[in-house]
């Protein structure tokens, strides 16, 4: 049975490509995580992703500020 639980809040970095950032690890057994289960918007500028491990089952939920970079006139 999986837990879930909410940790781990971070913020993109403008200068930093989103797609280059690091992937999470297993707060419980430290094994690599690759893609999120599901993603939500939460607001305008944060997405939330829920990720569980194949490995031992341990569920949690990122949060990421993303920045506008791009204003429609």
């Amino acid at each position: 049975m999986s837990a879930i639980a909410e940790v781990l809040s971070t913020v993109v970095a403008s200068t930093r490509d989103p797609r280059c950032s690091e992937l999470p690890t297993c707060p419980v057994c430290a094994d690599s995580m690759v893609a999120a289960e599901a993603s939500a918007y939460v607001s305008d500028h944060v997405i939330s992703y829920l990720w569980t491990c194949d490995t031992c089952g341990y569920g949690f939920v990122t949060k990421h500020a993303v920045k506008q970079r791009f204003t429609c006139n």
